[in-house]
């Protein structure tokens, strides 16, 4: 049961002097200014290099070869830092800078307050904007990659007929890879983890509002050098574009390698204010065998994210120094090495994996008590499997690197270990399951999504043990079965869970109900093209299919064709989904504060939530998962009323 307490402030914190109307400059930025700046910046930076720099007359030597590359790399660069220029990333610590120390009315300002929908378009603080910015952000690189993946499975659909060009469709497969994976990584932890976690907590607001604000607009000044890339060569080496051929790709390369670097930044900001808010603003009375088990999972999330994500973005920053500057970490003829790569690509590769899946998992845990009206069956063996997956991931990304040469006296260790880490997500598995057993659920659209994840993790999990054997990955490795087993990892997992946290918290988010029906189709009609996309997949791959293929052999056609017609089934149900949550954003049904009768504090605060979230400061009393547990003060009240000398 968690009750609140009165606080009361009983006198005024002294303030410095006001410099100007609150927000100084800030009063002056959005997204307009930024995207301005931005473009200018990058547009000036293009036309003095290629004048200076770049001999356009001898295009095909090396040296002016070299010099585009520096030029494309500095032009992007341009773009995002004056993009956060002129969004107001820097006017704190100018300000600070400048001895103008931000008063209350400039963090509220700042926060957005009285300034409605146009908060939206601004570098705002408010916890609650960034993760509703981070959800529209989310369904719009969501809605690329589905594009991008409906034009793969167009081409693979029609095997009489070349519909892309080699080139062009190569591009397709490697950037959708990377979008999906960007989306992926924040759709839970962006929106949900900024929105919801700080009233789950009890908190004012993230320790670092400012930081908080500021990894938002990289991830957004990241996404464009991504999306040129196909206007600029594209990325036609897959996702991970492993090197050599990485340093020998079209300039489109150096877009990914700057969103990577900048995302980077982004995922490491992030973290650190998730798990500084999580560990420092907890409500008084809140210990740790009281915190909610979502933010155990974000926790966790964060921290993988804060350990291997400068991994991923050190093999890039590598790697555009191999283009720009001539360097050679990667060239062997120079003494480079691209096995260098392949570590520093999966010390990060896979444990994102679990990076994506843990705080989904969290987030179903957190619904499914409230679904169930019982407790989470075992709580400390959740935090035990989440704290296990964060430990082992750390030793199981060699498995990816089996047949590349490297170190084959490290296979069967690394095999083990990769099987191993199947215990602490067993445990996640268990957990759920447990819960569920002689459970009388309130099937709803979350309930629903807590089904199809349990069974989408047990396929993924299952053949991710036959891929983590060395003899069985030899045959397997680069096919089609490889393919069908991440993406039940990391959509039907991930994706499928993210739906499911949406529409739990979509009432507390935007102060109407999702509309049930029209969301419950889109779901079921996605996941049942989910299985028929992935499942037909996994049979292409026991056949022989390799993975990344323009063409085929007629073998594979029936497996094909079953698959396009699976991913073209999940993009409707998306768009209906979608759909969903646009007319009920707009137009839905009123939800009140606790339409699920939940008893984590987000639930115990009104809707719409205030801009300080509590108007007291809430204290924890009890469990939040006492569901069917009888409240100790209700036994007393029953022994009150029993008769003299009746036990």
């Amino acid at each position: 049961m968690t009750d609140t307490a009165v606080v009361y402030q009983t006198h005024d914190v002294p303030q410095p002097r006001q410099h100007g109307k609150p927000g100084g400059i800030l009063r002056h930025t959005s997204i307009i200014t930024g995207t301005v700046l931005g473009v200018v910046a990058a547009v000036v930076t293009y036309a003095i290099g290629s004048h200076f720099f770049v001999p356009w007359g001898t295009q095909n030597s090396d040296a002016s070869q070299v010099g585009l590359n520096a030029l494309i790399a500095a032009t992007y660069f341009a773009w995002v830092i004056f993009f956060m220029i002129g969004i107001g990333a820097f006017a704190g610590p100018i300000r600070w800078a400048l001895g103008h120390d931000l008063t209350h009315d400039d963090a509220e300002y700042m926060a957005g307050k009285d300034q409605g929908k146009w908060r939206y378009w601004k570098y705002t603080t408010d916890h609650k904007v960034v993760g509703t910015q981070y959800l529209i952000v989310s369904m719009v690189l969501l809605g690329l990659g589905g594009l991008l993946a409906m034009l793969i499975r167009t081409e693979l659909g029609i095997t009489w007929m070349e519909v892309f060009d080699p080139n062009f469709y190569n591009s397709l497969i490697g950037t959708h890879g990377i979008v999906m994976i960007i989306a992926l990584i924040i759709v839970v932890t962006g929106p949900f983890g900024n929105f919801i976690l700080p009233i789950m907590i009890g908190a004012r607001d993230m320790a670092f509002p400012r930081l908080n604000a500021l990894s938002f607009w990289l991830l957004f000044a990241a996404i464009p050098p991504l999306a040129s890339n196909l206007f600029l060569g594209g990325l036609r080496d897959g996702w991970t574009v492993y090197q050599p051929l990485a340093s020998q790709a079209p300039i489109g390369m150096i877009g990914y390698q700057v969103t990577i670097i900048v995302f980077a930044f982004s995922t490491g900001v992030a973290s650190v204010n998730l798990i500084t808010t999580s560990v420092t603003m907890r409500a008084r009375g809140m210990t740790w065998n009281r915190v909610p088990i979502f933010v155990i999972g974000v926790i966790a999330s964060s921290v993988m994210g804060l350990v291997w994500f400068p991994m991923f973005q050190y093999s890039q920053i590598l790697a555009i120094s191999d283009k720009v500057i001539s360097t050679s970490f990667y060239n062997p003829v120079m003494g480079g090495s691209v096995w260098l790569y392949e570590n520093l690509f999966w010390l990060l590769g896979h444990p994102e994996v679990y990076v994506v899946v843990i705080p989904g998992t969290a987030a179903l845990m957190e619904l499914m008590v409230v679904f169930l009206r019982k407790p989470l069956f075992s709580y400390k063996v959740a935090i035990a499997g989440f704290a296990g997956v964060v430990g082992i991931s750390s030793i199981v990304w060699v498995h990816h690197m089996y047949m590349t040469g490297w170190a084959p006296s490290a296979g069967y260790p690394f095999m083990l270990s990769t099987e191993l880490i199947s215990i602490p997500f067993g445990f996640l598995v268990l957990v759920m399951l447990g819960t569920l057993w002689r459970g009388k659920p309130w099937t709803r659209l979350p309930m629903m999504c807590v089904y199809a994840v349990v069974w989408d993790k047990v396929v993924g999990g299952i053949t991710g043990v036959y891929l983590s054997d060395v003899p069985v990955d030899q045959y397997m490795h680069g096919s089609m079965f490889v393919v069908a087993h991440f993406h039940y990892m990391l959509m039907g997992a991930g994706l499928f869970a993210a739906i499911g946290a949406t529409a739990y918290w979509f009432p507390k988010m935007t102060g109407r109900m999702l509309d049930e029906r029209l969301g419950s189709i889109g779901f079921w009609v996605a996941f049942f093209g989910f299985q028929l996309t992935f499942g037909s997949m996994f049979v292409a791959g026991l056949q022989g299919m390799p993975r990344r293929v323009l063409q085929f052999d007629n073998a594979f056609n029936i497996s094909n064709w079953l698959s396009t017609i699976g991913a073209f089934t999940i993009g409707i149900g998306m768009l209906v989904f979608l759909y969903a949550i646009i007319t009920s954003w707009r137009s839905g049904k009123p939800s009140g504060s606790n339409p699920w009768g939940g008893k984590t504090l987000e639930w115990q605060t009104e809707t719409p939530v205030p801009l300080e979230n509590f108007p007291v400061l809430p204290v924890v009393t009890g469990d939040p998962y006492d569901y069917g547990v009888p409240d100790p003060y209700d036994a007393v009240l029953e022994a009150d009323k029993q008769p003299a000398g009746v036990a």
